[in-house]
């Protein structure tokens, strides 16, 4: 207490932060994570065998999107098209329910009294915030589906794989590489959060200039094909702009490497495959991630503005 009947303003500043979550948020956030993952995780795995494509012996090769997906489900059919969709689905389910209700209870905490609207540069930063706090959370779980989708059948019998599965994995990694190794890729991670800050920069501001074009109100709902056609936006010029921390963080986390750090990483990258190195999957990685955004944007609209209408009728 800071004074009679004064509550201390630290317990002041959390009661005003808690006062804008909302569950909805993360529910919806969960929703569309779990479904956009579990129905394009081939795709997903597709990007992670490219991004790590460095010339190694015992990796398979390759000689495109087509050629992947069929050698995998030659050697191991659908089982093996999902190759570390487990930690895949946690993870994502987890990062989109994470990040919605972070994103929205910051962005809330800032309008807060604010007669006018954010700006473009709040967005960016209240989307940058609410990523690095979601990573903080799910690093060790992209560690775990990493390793899980880089464990190639082809070479290595079944019975003779070095991880079972996502808890054999986290275990593993904890035994034998400690927290650190849970989290390896973190700091590419971090910078990734400059992916998602500039995908919901571009997603909020599209919204607002579309129903400011055709006269509806700013915070109008949208239709379906709308939402995903501003989703889709967004996830492109996102990926254009950031997508090499992606190849990096593979890297970091593969189990057949061992790279010092992030410049290491860097390094030998462009030294041995030059610029094209950085940009290795990202054809599978738009053709899986774009529906992905869509998907995902599109549940957690519905489903959010479903349980906020909830809400608001037993008020």
């Amino acid at each position: 207490m800071t004074g009679q009947g004064q509550p201390a303003s630290g317990s002041s500043a959390w009661t005003t932060i808690f006062r804008h979550v909302r569950y909805e948020n993360l529910v919806a956030g969960v929703s569309g994570g779990v479904l956009s993952n579990l129905a394009l995780h081939p795709l997903d795995l597709v990007k992670i065998r490219f991004a790590v494509s460095d010339g190694l012996e015992l990796r398979p090769k390759y000689k495109g999107i087509l050629h992947c997906l069929t050698t995998i489900w030659k050697l191991d059919g659908l089982r093996g098209l999902y190759q570390g969709v487990t930690p895949n689905v946690w993870g994502a389910g987890l990062s989109w329910g994470l990040y919605f209700f972070f994103y929205n209870a910051i962005k809330s905490y800032k309008t807060e009294g604010r007669a006018e609207r954010l700006e473009a540069t709040e967005y960016l930063i209240s989307a940058a915030e609410a990523g690095a706090m979601t990573l903080c959370i799910t690093n060790p779980l992209w560690v775990t589906k990493t390793r899980l989708m880089l464990q190639y059948d082809g070479v290595v019998n079944a019975s003779q794989r070095q991880y079972k599965g996502m808890f054999d994995t986290l275990v593993k990694i904890y035994k034998y590489e400690g927290v650190r190794g849970l989290y390896k890729g973190f700091v590419p991670g971090l910078f990734g959060t400059s992916h998602g800050a500039l995908q919901f920069m571009a997603y909020e501001l599209l919204k607002l200039k579309y129903n400011q074009h055709i006269n509806r109100l700013p915070e109008a709902q949208l239709s379906t094909v709308e939402y995903i056609s501003v989703a889709a936006l967004s996830k492109i010029f996102a990926v254009a702009a950031t997508y090499p921390y992606q190849v990096v963080r593979a890297r970091l986390q593969d189990q057949h490497m061992s790279y010092s750090g992030v410049l290491d990483v860097i390094t030998k990258t462009w030294r041995k495959e030059g610029i094209g190195g950085f940009y290795k999957g990202i054809a599978p990685n738009l053709i899986r991630v774009t529906p992905a955004c869509c998907i995902t944007f599109v549940v957690y609209e519905n489903v959010s503005h479903f349980l906020l209408g909830l809400r608001e009728k037993k008020m």
